[in-house]
Formats: structure tokens, C-alpha cells, sequence
């Protein structure tokens, strides 16, 4: 095995999206700090900055890894433009599999928090402080709080061997919530970086223009050539499309919701077909279908969702357009009442997983995707 390091490969991701509309969304002299695990070793390290949901400059005043500065051009500070993301230069710093490492920012004047990803399990934590504390080994206990929003930290990649890859997991809420971190927790040590790329409220075919629903992000035909930028990407795994299913409630019950955003199930097919995986084809990737979850009790429930859902799915288990089918229903669906999750496997909002399913989730898409690579234990890849 080679310990060249000659390939730049992502090892960590996220989206972009619009964050939460509240009364505050400007900060100011606050540091945010994110631990961020290594899943490869490499001699450099190089960040992906995004401001794309930004309506205004954004200025990061101090940027660190650990202790070593992130540049931009040869400067310490960057300011990101609105509606675009900014690649770092290149740093020099040493990683091993298994280590973590603290991406620092801090945020001097006035900021429009606008950009950013709410991401949530065992490995997705981040930490804000009132003060500059960018180069502090710790952040002061009185002055900081965690949190679970990401903002414009996108992706990291890492210099290291040419066998390792990036496998891409697309999606919205369900994706953006833990199976991911499950999945990667079980690839460490293969040559595979899981990159999460989900954002909570999405559509294949719609989106929100309105304060109230904005932080449910774009639609797909606008995030999927943006969120694919992933450095040595081999595969994306799609999970996507109950919520165009289940958001529609007629005008009269919400005016953001229209019937006519309720596609139909051949519609949802062409989106998912055209939007993802004939791009994502022409990028090089397979593209693996993941099935959608029960929904039996959520609160827009009724037996016409249902059958729709069944019925996109019995396409993403059958149709040649995929590469394989990741069946993520049948992994956490009741053997009894199949329209709902198994027992324990249930959030309580009867549409988001329990910690057991997400678990559940990553060992089958473990089980597709990585049950055969070699696995790196050996003390010549550090």
C-alpha cells in the first residue's frame, strides 16, 4: 500500500442553507469553534468557506486550524461574497486517521448569519463564545454554549493517498440528522470519508421563498451542482423526496402550501432522474437510491401519501438508472404494520428515525457500500 500523499480528497461536508429566520441574525465579536474528525491522514489541508445564502458580505476576521492559520491568498482574514463560496490556500498540517481537529473562526464586526446548516449526531457538535478566542487552546466555560448550527464551514479536504475516496450522502432532515455520522463512525479505517451534504426541509421540486420556510433551503435543481463539488467523490447516495409527499395542504390551511406543489409520483421520478442522477453520472459517480421512511402518523399522514411513497420507492428499489438501492424503509420499517417504524425505531413525530434507526440506516448503507473495502489498521498509513 501506498503512503504517497498526492490526491485531495474531502474528508468532511456539509450544505448550505438559509438559516432559521429569527429576530437576531447579525452577531458580532463571537468566535465559533467546530471539532472536526479525521477520517484520513494527510500532510494538507485546504477549507471550503460558503456564504451562497448571504444577501451580504460576510468578513471572517481570524480563521485557525488548531493553532495554525487558515489563509486566503496569503492573508489571515477573508471576506466572503454573497450568493458564493471561497477555497482556502493550501496549509501545511500533518493529520492521522482518527484525529480531531478544531476549525476556528472569528467574526469581529457585524455579521449576517445567514448561511449555515442545522446538523445533528455523535460526531456533528460546535461551540460559539462571546470574544475573540479563535487561538485559545480552550473556549471560556462562562462564555460559551454549544450548538448543532454550522455556518460557513462547508468542506475540508485533505492531501493523502490515492485510494481514498468520498462517498456523498444527499438529502434532507433524515440526512441531516445522524446516520451519516453512524456511517461514518463505521467506515473508520477504510479508505471511504463520508460527506454529508442534507439540508432539514428540502424538496426535489420546490422551494420556499418566505421568511417563515426559507431555512428549508433550495430545491434540488439548484443545491445538487453546488453541494456535488466534492473533492475525490466516487459515490452519492440519494435520499430524498418525502417532503414534496408530505409539505402540500391545500392554500386554505397555509398559504405557503399549496395543493399544487404535490407532484405526482412520475414527476418526483423525472426530478430524481434528471436533476440528480444524469448529472451525477456525468460527474463519474454512481448514484445509489435510498428508499423513503414510513410516515404512519405524522401529521399531514393520509392513505394517498402513502401509496405515493410506496410507490416511489418500489421505483428507487427497481429502476436501472441506479447503480444499487439502499433500502433504508426496510431496515426500520415494522414487520407487522410496514406503513410505520419498528418498535423503539420511532423519533415520536412519527417521521424522523430514533437514534436505534439511524443506526439502523448507516448498517445498511455500510452493508451496500463499504462491507468489502480494506480496512487501514496498520501502523505503515500513519
Amino acid at each position: 500500500m501506498t503512503t504517497d500523499r498526492n490526491k485531495w480528497v474531502a474528508c468532511w461536508g456539509n450544505a448550505t442553507s438559509i438559516t432559521n429566520r429569527c429576530e437576531a441574525i447579525y452577531a458580532k465579536d463571537l468566535t465559533l469553534r467546530y471539532p472536526i474528525r479525521m477520517c484520513f491522514s494527510g500532510t494538507m489541508l485546504r477549507f471550503c468557506f460558503s456564504n451562497l445564502t448571504g444577501t451580504e458580505p460576510v468578513e471572517l476576521t481570524k480563521v485557525f486550524a488548531g493553532h495554525t492559520p487558515i489563509t486566503f491568498g496569503g492573508k489571515t482574514s477573508v471576506t466572503l461574497k454573497p450568493g458564493t463560496e471561497t477555497e482556502s490556500d493550501a496549509i501545511n498540517y500533518t493529520v492521522h486517521r482518527g484525529d480531531t481537529i478544531e476549525v476556528s473562526m472569528y467574526l469581529e464586526g457585524f455579521t449576517q448569519m445567514n448561511s449555515g446548516t442545522l446538523i445533528t449526531g455523535p460526531l456533528s457538535k460546535g461551540f460559539y463564545a462571546y470574544g475573540d478566542y479563535a487561538e485559545a487552546d480552550e473556549l471560556p466555560l462562562d462564555l460559551t454554549r454549544h450548538t448543532n448550527w454550522f455556518y460557513f464551514l462547508n468542506t475540508i479536504d485533505v492531501l493523502t493517498s490515492a485510494e481514498n475516496r468520498a462517498v456523498v450522502c444527499y438529502g434532507d432532515s433524515i440526512t441531516a440528522q445522524s446516520w451519516p455520522d453512524y456511517m461514518a463512525q463505521m467506515a473508520l479505517g477504510t479508505n471511504v470519508a463520508i460527506i454529508r451534504r442534507a439540508v432539514s426541509g428540502t424538496r426535489i421540486l420546490r422551494q420556499y421563498d418566505c421568511i417563515t420556510y426559507q431555512a428549508y433551503g433550495l430545491k434540488g435543481a439548484t443545491r445538487f451542482p453546488i453541494e456535488m463539488n466534492v473533492a475525490g467523490a466516487t459515490d452519492v447516495i440519494i435520499q430524498h423526496g418525502i417532503n414534496d409527499i408530505i409539505h402540500p395542504v391545500g392554500a386554505d390551511v397555509n398559504p405557503f402550501r399549496p395543493w399544487s406543489d404535490l407532484p405526482t409520483v412520475e414527476e418526483m421520478e423525472q426530478g430524481v432522474e434528471n436533476i440528480y442522477v444524469k448529472p451525477a453520472k456525468a460527474m463519474g459517480l454512481k448514484v445509489w437510491s435510498g428508499t423513503l421512511l414510513p410516515i404512519f402518523g405524522w401529521r399531514t399522514y393520509n392513505e394517498k401519501r402513502d401509496e405515493m411513497r410506496q410507490q416511489f420507492n418500489e421505483w428507487l428499489r427497481t429502476s436501472p438508472i441506479f447503480d444499487g438501492c439502499i433500502d433504508f424503509d426496510a431496515a426500520v420499517r415494522s414487520a407487522t404494520n410496514p406503513k410505520a417504524f419498528a418498535e423503539g425505531f420511532d423519533s415520536g413525530d412519527h417521521l424522523h428515525p430514533s437514534e436505534r434507526a439511524y443506526e439502523a440506516m448507516a448498517q445498511a448503507a455500510v452493508h451496500k457500500l463499504i462491507r468489502h473495502m480494506p480496512r487501514y489498521d496498520h501502523e505503515e498509513f500513519y
